[in-house]
């Protein structure tokens, strides 16, 4: 087993340094899907939600949970996302919404795709 990195000697968690990495340009993608009952899935494609459009509020929800996963995650180093793409699509068929999540950075990680990663953890948040 690998050692964490943000547990120290003595088994005290603290923020990993990342001042001497170097910055590299990191995505990541995730795919989710929100089964619901045919009726209200049919409301939301057909706009007759009373909370109004669905689709774009999970939008905006789903950009805001990416921006705040430094908040959201213990130890997580602020991330300066310069994407956060949120696509919704309707799957009748299937009486479910299609998610899909791209969050893009130039930053300095620890691991491969750590930062990226965790702004879609953030992401996920919204659902």
């Amino acid at each position: 087993m690998s050692q964490l990195t943000h547990i120290n000697a003595a088994g005290e968690a603290h923020m990993v340094d990342v001042s001497a990495k170097a910055e590299t340009v990191r995505e990541a993608r995730a795919e989710a899907f929100v089964t619901m009952r045919s009726e209200t899935l049919a409301m939301i494609i057909d706009g007759r939600h009373h909370k109004g459009d669905v689709f774009a509020t999970a939008r905006i929800a789903g950009i805001q949970a990416a921006k705040r996963t430094w908040d959201l995650i213990p130890l997580c180093h602020p991330l300066m996302l310069s994407k956060v793409e949120v696509n919704l699509q309707a799957e009748p068929e299937h009486n479910r919404v299609r998610i899909e999540t791209l969050c893009r950075l130039t930053g300095k990680n620890r691991c491969r795709n750590g930062g990226v990663n965790r702004g879609l953890r953030g992401g996920a948040y919204h659902l």
